[in-house]
């Protein structure tokens, strides 16, 4: 008896120990400026948005920022209500299971970060554009990262599609309470948090591939 408990306490402590091991061994994200960051925000019942830019494109993604060192602390830049700066631990802790994903310029293009920073904070405060259209009143969240590079390298980062390209027939109620009954704007052009994470001058760099 003394000896079979004996045995049963070595196992549970191996298997407390591997499952310690396991969690430290788990990856961190450490933080690099310029870094773009994806997440899926929540989507209770009701914010019908989420779900429409999740299955309209087929992604996990449904908001983007880029990551900023600013005052000393690491800073997700980023068009959410009005475009603004957001500690990256709050950031990291609103999206959905505090989920993050990490994609980085490859190093021929890092020398652009500045640049493209000093761009994108030109339109801090401005309002988020629901209706998701390429113009300088409102922004939205992969729109603010594409116009920052354009403005830094007179590129575009990502393909842009137009809304007729994606899934949008499932998530047309949605589409309509935005835009007005019967109007589908399906020719209009938009760069989305999927399209952006797959431009080539990105590597997905967290979670490790």
């Amino acid at each position: 008896m003394k000896f079979a408990l004996t045995t049963a306490a070595i196992l549970v402590c191996s298997i407390n120990a591997f499952a310690q091991s396991k969690k430290e061994a788990s990856p961190v994200y450490q933080p690099r400026e310029g870094d773009i960051l994806f997440q899926a925000l929540p989507n209770p019942p009701g914010l019908d948005l989420v779900d429409t830019i999740e299955g309209a494109t087929g992604s996990a993604y449904s908001h983007c920022g880029m990551v900023c060192f600013k005052g000393e602390a690491w800073k997700v830049i980023e068009a959410i209500g009005p475009v603004q700066e957001t500690p990256l631990a709050e950031w990291i802790a609103r999206g959905r299971d505090k989920q993050v994903w990490a994609y980085r310029l490859r190093e021929n293009e890092r020398s652009h970060i500045p640049a493209m920073l000093d761009a994108m904070r030109k339109d801090l405060g401005k309002p988020y554009d629901i209706h998701y259209r390429f113009d300088d009143q409102a922004i939205y969240c992969s729109e603010l990262i594409w116009r920052g590079w354009k403005s830094a390298t007179g590129r575009e980062l990502g393909k842009a599609v137009k809304l007729g390209d994606l899934n949008w027939r499932p998530y047309q109620r949605v589409i309509e309470a935005i835009e007005g009954a019967g109007n589908l704007p399906l020719d209009r052009e938009m760069i989305t948090p999927r399209d952006l994470a797959a431009a080539p001058e990105l590597e997905r760099v967290f979670p490790p591939l």
